[in-house]
């Protein structure tokens, strides 16, 4: 896949197809987590002041999806990111992370931390983050520690040398 195909839009949440895929997001982590871990948000939860969606779209099919929670100033969160089955390991996933890394830098975040599954099925994800400079941390904002959840943070401060870059 070009990169030239892949189109990544700010919102979508009201499209048929990205209401289906965030159902579909939701079912797989209420497969794979108990209640109490399950942090993924529905399309109404996404729609709120504060959250960032982008739809990821290839000749006009949904490929996937992501969002960017601000927690303060200076702090967000990754949320609900989710790549369509027909589109796995097929680069929406980094496209859409770094859609999203580019918007915290651009909003003056100086961190960007996410929440996602400690089971084997999330081993993809936390290589795909881990391979942009995410880090383990310990839980944030309203989370609390769950053998479920891995935590991860990444620091967005400017480089030495070079004020004006994010540090991913």
């Amino acid at each position: 896949m070009t990169d030239h195909s892949v189109d990544i839009s700010p919102g979508g949440l009201d499209h048929p197809e990205v209401q289906a895929l965030l159902r579909e997001h939701l079912s797989a982590m209420a497969e794979l987590s108990p209640p109490e871990s399950c942090h993924a948000l529905d399309g109404s939860g996404l729609d709120q002041p504060g959250i960032f969606f982008w739809s990821a779209w290839v000749d006009g099919r949904l490929a996937g999806c992501g969002a960017l929670k601000e927690l303060d100033a200076r702090h967000g969160e990754i949320k609900s990111m989710r790549t369509a089955k027909a589109f796995l390991r097929k680069g929406i996933a980094a496209r859409l992370l770094e859609t999203i890394l580019m918007e915290a830098a651009a909003r003056g975040y100086r961190r960007l931390s996410l929440e996602t599954g400690s089971m084997p099925a999330f081993e993809p994800a936390r290589r795909l983050y881990a391979r942009y400079g995410f880090v383990a941390c310990a839980p944030f904002a309203d989370y609390v520690p769950d053998p479920n959840s891995t935590f991860m943070t990444l620091d967005l401060s400017p480089r030495r040398g070079n004020p004006e870059a994010p540090g991913f």
